[in-house]
């Protein structure tokens, strides 16, 4: 089993900058893509960006180049950071984890965080 504690989450207004991190623990032999979903009221959940241990990463067309996610081993931690945030950005974000090496195979992520609350507003 693999636990992921996401943090970062929170208010931040237009334009404004935000970095979320996840943790994880247990079984880290066993991960090798991660990634980040979000999901914002009434509406499906969508895929941010991911990347594997081979060094494929996914961004959503929808980031725009705003968004870099980054992985550090030794840490065990996966980030990601938003600039330039815009009011549809909000969401909850949700760190996953899959032993699939290809992101495209993954449809259902074998392990998720519980959600960090992001909320773009003035």
């Amino acid at each position: 089993q693999v636990q992921l504690v996401e943090s970062g989450g929170g208010l931040v207004q237009p334009g404004g900058s935000l970095s979320l991190s996840c943790a994880a623990s247990g079984s880290i032999s066993s991960i090798d893509a991660m990634g980040w979903y979000r999901q914002a009221p009434g509406k499906p959940r969508e895929l941010v960006a991911a990347d594997t241990k081979g060094g494929d990463t996914y961004y959503a067309r929808f980031v725009k180049r705003r968004f870099t996610i980054s992985r550090e081993n030794a840490k065990n931690t996966v980030y990601l950071q938003m600039n330039n945030l815009e009011a549809e950005d909000t969401a909850v974000y949700y760190c996953a984890a899959d032993p699939m090496k290809a992101i495209e195979k993954i449809s259902d992520w074998r392990y998720n965080g519980q959600g960090t609350s992001v909320t773009v507003s003035s």
